[in-house]
């Protein structure tokens, strides 16, 4: 029996870091998103799962750079309005953890990925919703999806990194 479940975007968060001027990380985040998954019955070693995130809602704490982010030099989120990802199969490594294959499109390049997921477990929560717990990550070139802007310091520094780690924390709400 397929089950769906969509996401609490509430409890969740959609997470990335990147290496600035190659000395800290800066954070930040998607404020709206929407994913779906089908399992069957409850079991998310099998699982498929449809996402997308809306480029606008880019959000690292400094409005200045996100407009940046959400410009050509980077995401161009006029012409391309959201960050898609659709699995194309499941790695199960024990009753935990999995790897979600995949395919995310940015900019309209899609290229593969895989993602390590946590699988925190299902609960049934105060108001006798059943939800499920997943905590993902991966990484990606930003390079390879043509957000190319870059500038090297005057002592040789890159100011932004090519590798994105990707850092999302998911509860998903199973539809009744």
């Amino acid at each position: 029996m397929e089950t769906n479940w969509n996401i609490d975007a509430m409890h969740s968060e959609i997470g990335f870091k990147v290496r600035h001027m190659m000395i800290s990380n800066v954070h930040g985040k998607f404020a709206a998103f929407h994913a779906i998954a089908k399992t069957h019955g409850e079991d998310f070693s099998s699982a498929k799962f449809d996402f997308s995130a809306a480029i606008n809602s880019i959000d690292t704490g400094a409005d200045d750079r996100d407009a940046h982010l959400k410009s050509d030099d980077f995401f161009n989120a006029e012409k391309y309005p959201d960050m898609v990802f659709k699995s194309i199969g499941i790695e199960k490594k024990d009753d935990h953890n999995f790897i979600i294959n995949g395919e995310l499109t940015i900019r309209d390049v899609t290229k593969p990925i895989a993602l390590n997921a946590e699988f925190a477990g299902i609960v049934q929560d105060p108001y006798g919703q059943t939800k499920a717990g997943l905590s993902v990550n991966g990484k990606i070139k930003r390079s390879e999806y043509g957000l190319l802007w870059s500038a090297v310091t005057e002592a040789g520094k890159i100011v932004v990194s090519d590798d994105i780690q990707l850092n999302c924390e998911m509860q998903f709400v199973k539809e009744a």
